[in-house]
């Protein structure tokens, strides 16, 4: 799924305030980091994940992996942050623009 620019800008918007809910430490990209954010972006849909590594390109290695094995979009990242998201097929919660 291949997100407009104008989705974007309503999921940045929706994903202002909203908190981390999945840190990537200083062990990495592990299993365990993977199913939590699994867990969490079937949940929520728009999740943050905030990367505790100190090389931007090591940060950006680990944000695209992340999303390739939760089949998310990158939403935008800042800094140590990253927004991602993902539809749920079977409860959608954000409603997005054509």
């Amino acid at each position: 799924m291949s997100l407009s620019e104008i989705q974007k800008r309503q999921l940045r918007k929706i994903g202002h305030d909203l908190k981390p809910v999945v840190m990537v430490g200083s062990n990495g990209l592990t299993d365990g980091v993977c199913n939590e954010a699994e867990i969490s972006i079937t949940h929520h849909e728009l999740i943050k994940i905030k990367i505790n590594a100190s090389d931007r390109d090591e940060r950006n290695k680990i944000i695209d992996t992340l999303c390739q094995r939760c089949n998310a979009e990158l939403v935008q990242r800042i800094g140590h942050v990253a927004l991602v998201f993902r539809r749920n097929p079977q409860n959608p919660k954000i409603h997005l623009n054509k």
